[in-house]
């Protein structure tokens, strides 16, 4: 309820710039179409939907924090005082990936795609993309980069966990970097550019969540060493 009620909040003011907050997601788009160029709404009630939309969207991404903060305060009570100091960073440190992997899709990504798409456009045609259209790809991703920028987190569990050890990380690297970019190849437009973009933050995220891993692995064998010795 208190997640509900910070999101609401939010999302008043949001809708009432929701119509900034879009001319601001659309600012790459824009800028890789020719000169004079806008987008269209070919629906009846795509005008009005499309900034609640909008509104709802940035609301939960700005109170996100408090939302997973919210969650890890609800399992905390039936969790052990060394799984507490577990989900805590982990939460903080989701919730700064996902960000940053927005932020550089936003910054990084988008205007190279859409300059490459662009330059592909016949000069027969007139290009007008459709708000919901546009609106939906940014949010698809957004998504996609998000949870690829989690891969260190997911890494970091996995070895925790004692799911996956690090050297076994390190041996099973080459299979892991050929997934990496089918699945970039699946969840990214049909554009060489989006899919590199996305794999090789991947690949580099996945190599610095064994680094994390192994310092993480390393303290949890040290600390078990001085309880043993105790």
């Amino acid at each position: 309820m208190k997640s509900l009620v910070a999101v609401g909040i939010v999302f008043l003011p949001a809708l009432y710039f929701s119509s900034q907050l879009y001319d601001i997601l659309a600012l790459p788009l824009i800028h890789a179409l020719p000169s004079g160029s806008k987008m269209i709404a070919t629906g009846v009630v795509t005008p009005f939907l499309i900034p609640v939309k909008i509104a709802g969207v940035a609301a939960l991404v700005a109170v996100l924090p408090y939302v997973l903060y919210q969650a890890w305060a609800f399992v905390a009570p039936g969790l052990y005082a060394h799984e507490k100091k577990l989900v805590l960073p982990l939460v903080v440190s989701s919730t700064i990936l996902f960000m940053a992997g927005m932020a550089f899709c936003y910054f990084v990504v988008f205007g190279r795609v859409f300059e490459f798409i662009a330059a592909f456009a016949p000069k027969s045609i007139s290009v007008a993309p459709d708000i919901e259209a546009y609106f939906n790809f940014v949010l698809g991703m957004f998504l996609a980069f998000g949870l690829a920028f989690e891969v260190p987190v997911v890494v970091v569990v996995l070895v925790l966990t004692g799911v996956i050890s690090v050297e076994q990380l390190r041996e099973f690297r080459g299979y892991v970097i050929v997934g990496i970019f089918t699945l970039a190849a699946f969840i990214t437009p049909p554009d060489a550019v989006s899919m590199i973009s996305l794999a090789i933050p991947m690949c580099l995220l996945y190599e610095l969540g064994i680094v994390v891993g192994a310092m993480v692995a390393r303290r949890r064998a040290a600390g078990l060493g001085e309880t043993s010795r105790e």
